[in-house]
């Protein structure tokens, strides 16, 4: 298949940001995830909502029903929070429940992009391809269809607008080890593709870029993890839905990575297999932040 390209055109900026003022919103997570197990199985779940930055935890727990002893451990560079648990047969049930704080501060439309020279020293491994995101291998199109646009907000956001007017949202259409540039050329995925094409092109273009996972309200397609890609712009992460499924800065984030490989929700060894899962958000208050 020859892929084609469509010339875009930055979107129009409304005149001010989305939001007059920074604010503060309140989550109450609930993830329940069921598994069958036929063998001695190690598990390493990543479900904890992070607990950093503008997002802040504020009270949690985690269940097995059952008295399998379990371990949290934290990442010591991004503070991501995992759960290690052991079985040897059986069904296992797990219960994640958070009340989760998070500061939603105003989006700047006219963030800017920033040479390779000022970038910070932690973002720089962010510009590099990966095993889903081939940014060397998609650089001509990127250029093709955005490198003539200005740099900035309106650029990453001309990438988004693309990639959801171009790629259909289809459950069943990839797979745990589809690519980028796969997606690209059969123009279908679901969220994790989306999120892999955005971050392959913004990387093309000399802009770092990486996966965020969490949790995400939307009523379509049915409950799940929902990835979404950030880009640095004006000298922090700003997130992109490409799927426009969901508020992107109401993510309540798990994790983010480079690509899906860094930031999977549970990682099995041992003949496990998921019977159902069942992540949901909502939103339990909100208000005002001073200065």
């Amino acid at each position: 298949m020859t892929a084609q390209f469509t010339a875009v055109t930055a979107p129009a900026s409304p005149a001010s940001v989305a939001r007059d003022l920074p604010h503060e919103c309140a989550f109450r997570v609930d993830c329940e995830l069921v598994y069958e197990v036929t063998g001695p199985t190690d598990f390493v779940f990543l479900l904890h909502a992070l607990d950093k930055g503008e997002q802040r935890v504020a009270g949690e727990s985690i269940d097995f029903h059952t008295r399998t002893p379990f371990h949290v451990f934290a990442d010591p560079t991004q503070g991501h929070r995992f759960t290690r648990v052991h079985v040897e047969s059986g069904s296992l049930r797990l219960l994640y429940r958070a009340l989760v704080r998070k500061r939603l501060p105003a989006r700047d439309l006219h963030a800017p992009e920033h040479p390779i020279h000022e970038l910070p020293d932690h973002v720089l491994h962010n510009l590099a391809p990966t095993r889903y995101c081939e940014s060397d291998l998609l650089g001509r199109a990127a250029y093709k269809l955005f490198g003539e646009l200005p740099p900035g907000h309106g650029r990453v956001q001309a990438i988004a607008d693309w990639i959801h007017d171009n790629v259909e949202y289809a459950i069943g259409s990839t797979g745990p080890t589809t690519t980028a540039r796969e997606v690209f050329v059969q123009r279908a995925g679901v969220c994790r593709d989306f999120a892999h094409l955005g971050v392959t092109f913004c990387r093309a273009l000399n802009i770092p870029a990486r996966l965020a996972v969490g949790y995400a309200r939307f009523e379509e397609p049915p409950p799940d993890f929902h990835a979404m890609f950030e880009a640095w712009l004006g000298r922090r992460w700003v997130l992109f839905d490409p799927t426009r499924l969901t508020p992107a800065d109401e993510l309540i984030r798990i994790a983010s990575g480079r690509d899906a490989k860094d930031v999977a929700f549970a990682t099995l060894f041992g003949p496990g297999r998921m019977l159902s899962m069942n992540p949901r958000v909502e939103v339990v208050g909100s208000g005002s932040i001073g200065a």
